[in-house]
């Protein structure tokens, strides 16, 4: 397969993610506003610019972090890289570059999300509701992976995309759980309604409230929610599962092309870590330390994936 070709399909499946993926902080940031004072509040809407690295950029333009400022800023600003908007933008530009390598459905699913995208702004989704549009953002994200796997042949192009995917999904939910943590359990004590709301609004935004009642049977214990972002294999959105997804398409690659590539070695070796760890170690080490080395080895494994298959920079 073409480079440029590998190279679309891996883009286009990260900036899918990458939309949806902004679309669950802001939510759960919404969320988590209603019901604290106002200095928390910022510091709620504040940590979605921590996750995302663009603080800089975002105090170039505005002045005080609030839901109008992040929400414009995040959702619906193209001249912001990281935005909703700039995200199905690229994706639907490295789709329209691939028109002979995905389906009709694929694209029909992207072209449709970028028309309905199309001069939206902060006052119409204020209007009809935060959650909503949150949703729908969420629900187009569904619906292309759904028509993805229902109508894609599995060769190359399927497992570029699919690796684009999850390589996102993992740096994401490391940084969301990392920025969150921090600012929900500056210590050990932990109690209280607002407390319980918070912590429900993480598990929520990665679809994981229902997964942690299941699994735990308990309240919310902060190092158990860790626990099912990090290990759980069984966790759709948690790391582990995101290197178990990886490191099998890497193994389909491998058996296509017929050789060993470094990005595979880094991703197994991840994925093993992973694997076998065990919360006790993790906690011994530091979760901030160990997620800012997840993260680190993350885009390392993306700037090797890179240069292994000469994709564009």
């Amino acid at each position: 397969m073409l480079s440029r070709t590998a190279d679309n399909l891996y883009w286009l499946g990260r900036y899918i993610e990458r939309a949806e993926n902004i679309a669950r902080m802001l939510d759960v940031a919404h969320r988590s506003a209603l019901i604290s004072r106002k200095d928390v509040a910022a510091a709620d809407w504040g940590s979605v610019l921590g996750i995302t690295g663009i603080a800089e950029a975002f105090f170039q333009r505005f002045s005080v972090t609030d839901d109008r400022s992040i929400i414009s800023f995040m959702a619906f600003d193209h001249n912001n890289w990281s935005s909703i908007s700039a995200c199905v933008r690229r994706a639907r530009e490295n789709g329209r570059a691939l028109r002979g390598s995905i389906t009709s459905e694929m694209w029909e699913s992207l072209n449709e999300t970028w028309l309905m995208l199309q001069g939206k702004k902060y006052e119409d989704v204020s209007a009809n509701g935060f959650s909503q549009f949150f949703d729908w953002v969420k629900e187009r994200s569904h619906l292309f992976r759904g028509v993805t796997f229902g109508t894609m042949l599995r060769d190359d192009c399927y497992h570029f995309l699919r690796l684009g995917t999850f390589l996102e999904r993992a740096d994401n939910t490391a940084r969301l759980l990392d920025v969150k943590y921090h600012l929900l359990h500056p210590a050990d004590a932990v109690g209280g309604v607002v407390d319980y709301y918070q912590w429900a609004a993480l598990l929520r935004s990665v679809s994981a409230l229902r997964a942690y009642k299941q699994l735990y049977h308990e309240a919310i214990v902060p190092r158990r929610v860790a626990e099912l972002l990090i290990l759980r294999e069984d966790m759709p959105r948690s790391l582990r599962a995101s290197y178990r997804e990886i490191d099998a398409l890497f193994v389909e690659l491998g058996q296509r092309y017929h050789r060993e590539y470094e990005c595979f070695r880094i991703a197994g070796d991840m994925y093993r870590r992973l694997r076998y760890g065990r919360m006790e170690d993790i906690f011994a080490v530091g979760l901030h330390p160990f997620l800012t080395e997840f993260i680190s080895r993350t885009s390392r494994l993306g700037e090797q994936i890179v240069d292994d298959f000469q994709l564009a920079a």
